[in-house]
């Protein structure tokens, strides 16, 4: 990575009920890469945000339910406080490993928009554990993707990084976990320079998965995200 090519870079961390992960997440990042780290806590009830700011992070609130609402609810913060040139997303239960976001913003110094941290390639690179139904759900989206939007993409996952004033072009809407579909269709759309880098991935630290946990709530978030797929295919998201 170039050093002199730094620029400021924040972290966006979207948290319900991940007190026994977050800070471990949070030790975690790259300080050096990092300039700011939003945590929005979206009305956890287990001390989250205690500990999230007791591990150096900045905390908002947002009480609208649901990981995209989240997310815009960060970007919003951001865009009022001093928008950053970059932004990272991060799963706050420890899954990813937030070291890999060298390699995410190498990507992004080296010309590309939109950087996605696949786990389906971090299976191959780093053995990265990831159950076999979220696989196949991964695959089969990745599939829609390039039938229908022609994006080169093989996984749905969380950890990615975006030039900020890209992604406040794609105006994103979903407030629930059609989120990073919705920003992958618009990547596209947008043409926008987009790589992909093999992540290392385990299995969550602590708690239950809000979508992947269980064999049918990976059969439920694959339907809901087959019908977004539809939806923004035949216009009728935007």
């Amino acid at each position: 990575m170039d050093q002199n090519k730094k620029e400021k870079i924040a972290v966006l961390i979207p948290v319900f009920n991940e007190c026994e992960s977050i800070g471990k997440v949070l030790d975690a990042i790259p300080r050096e890469l990092t300039d700011q780290i939003i945590v929005v806590d979206n009305g956890s009830s287990d001390g989250s945000r205690e500990v999230a700011e007791k591990h150096g992070a900045t905390v908002i609130e947002e009480s609208v339910r649901g990981y995209g609402a989240a997310c815009l609810r960060g970007i919003a913060y951001l865009e009022a406080a001093g928008a950053p040139d970059i932004l990272v997303f991060l799963d706050g239960d420890y899954s990813d490993d937030p070291n890999d976001m060298h390699a995410l913003i190498s990507k992004l110094y080296a010309g590309f928009d939109f950087v996605l941290g696949s786990r389906i390639l971090g299976i191959e690179t780093y053995a990265a554990e990831l159950s076999p139904h979220s696989i196949t759900g991964n695959k089969l989206a990745a599939f829609f993707l390039k039938w229908l939007f022609d994006g080169n993409y093989t996984d749905l996952g969380p950890f990615r990084a975006i030039r900020f004033k890209k992604l406040l072009e794609l105006e994103m809407k979903d407030k629930n976990f059609g989120w990073t579909i919705e920003m992958q269709i618009k990547a596209v759309r947008k043409n926008l320079q987009i790589a992909e880098i093999p992540v290392h991935y385990r299995n969550r630290y602590a708690g239950v998965s809000k979508v992947t946990g269980t064999f049918s709530g990976s059969i439920k978030a694959f339907f809901k995200i087959t019908i977004l797929i539809v939806l923004f295919f035949f216009n009728i998201k935007r």
